[in-house]
């Protein structure tokens, strides 16, 4: 089951500067998210609850120095 990842506006504007500074990245950015989409908990990802002021969240990596903070949410059905 493929999960649809809802991105914010600010996920949004940080992967747009992110790309500026580093457009080498985005094979790599879109690969997690696609893997993301299809297996949250594959070991490729690292997937993590976060502890602290982000408790409830969740993170996975895309690579050493970058990683993605996401939730879990119910989709309403209508």
């Amino acid at each position: 089951m493929n999960r649809v990842l809802l991105r914010s506006p600010a996920f949004a504007r940080d992967l747009k500067n992110w790309l500026k500074s580093c457009p080498d990245a985005a094979a790599a950015i879109q690969a997690t998210l696609d893997q993301l989409s299809t297996d949250a908990t594959h070991p490729s990802l690292r997937t993590h609850k976060l502890r602290g002021p982000l408790a409830g969240c969740w993170a996975c990596s895309i690579g050493y120095d970058l990683r993605v903070v996401f939730e879990f949410t119910q989709q309403r059905r209508d």
